[in-house]
């Protein structure tokens, strides 16, 4: 891809280039050939980035495990660890290394209740942590001087949804409300706090079963919208693919749509817009 937008900073975007991922991570043969084809001072300022990347990249831990520092310099989302499926010692590790007072304001997602309860008390005292999310954070970023996003859900039974996309939200610094119980089964509830939800200048919808309010909220509001389907639903819901395939095929333009039980990701895709604003 062509490299655009590039300045000196090291607070560029630079898209084409992922996250450093191991010591030998992936060539990026299509970014530097761009790199080498344009003109010197983008050279200078990919090189300065790249740079900086693979220093402050570099942190190589046990467990396999190296950590990306220099993301948030790239693309203006911090690092996030996501504890589902990393052995107990590894988590442990992380988490001792990034409580409260650390300096290094890292979100933990997927951490289950019963694995942050096996941590020594000196460790989970460092953290804030929110069980029905499962997301701890010790130190937390700047608050943003400008911007807001509402997360709004179809049911209280999408909680561990919604609230992984607030406790993001609030880990990144960002003004945020939840609007929670706005299914369309009583739309009534979402009608009257339209009003609020179009003073936000991003939304996030959050809903299982048949997931109509994400085509609702879309006819509603011309604000951006990140639609997050959950697994939340009897036999026919399928885990959430049914949620997925409704809001991938809303009739209502312009809705974008996460992975299933995606939260987190949803907040990062809002964080971008309030971050351009």
């Amino acid at each position: 891809g062509t490299l655009r937008g590039l300045h000196s900073s090291h607070r560029c975007c630079l898209y084409p280039y992922a996250s450093l991922c191991s010591a030998t991570a992936m060539p990026l043969r299509g970014t530097l050939r761009a790199a080498a084809l344009a003109p010197p001072a983008v050279k200078e300022s990919f090189n300065t980035v790249l740079q900086h990347s693979v220093s402050a990249s570099g942190d190589i831990m046990d467990h396999g495990i190296l950590f990306d520092h220099a993301r948030t310099a790239r693309i203006g989302l911090p690092e996030a660890v996501f504890c589902e499926g990393k052995p107990f010692e590894a988590v442990q590790d992380l988490l001792s290394r990034f409580g409260r007072g650390s300096g290094h304001p890292i979100l933990f997602t997927r951490l289950a209740p019963d694995v942050f309860a096996r941590m020594p008390e000196a460790v989970r005292a460092g953290y804030d942590y929110h069980p029905l999310s499962r997301t701890a954070f010790g130190d937390v970023l700047p608050d943003r001087a400008k911007g807001r996003a509402a997360v709004i859900s179809a049911g209280t039974a999408d909680g561990s949804v919604t609230w992984e996309a607030a406790r993001t939200l609030k880990y990144m610094g960002i003004a945020h409300k939840i609007f929670e119980d706005c299914g369309v089964a009583g739309l009534w509830r979402l009608a009257e706090r339209l009003d609020e939800v179009n003073s936000f200048d991003a939304l996030i919808v959050v809903a299982g079963l048949d997931a109509a309010l994400a085509s609702v909220m879309g006819g509603l509001t011309p604000k951006p919208i990140f639609a997050v389907p959950t697994s939340v639903g009897y036999g026919a819901a399928r885990g959430g693919n049914a949620a997925l395939a409704s809001m991938l095929s809303s009739c209502a333009p312009g809705v974008a749509v996460m992975n299933i039980d995606n939260g987190y990701g949803a907040a990062c895709a809002a964080a971008r817009v309030i971050h351009s604003l």
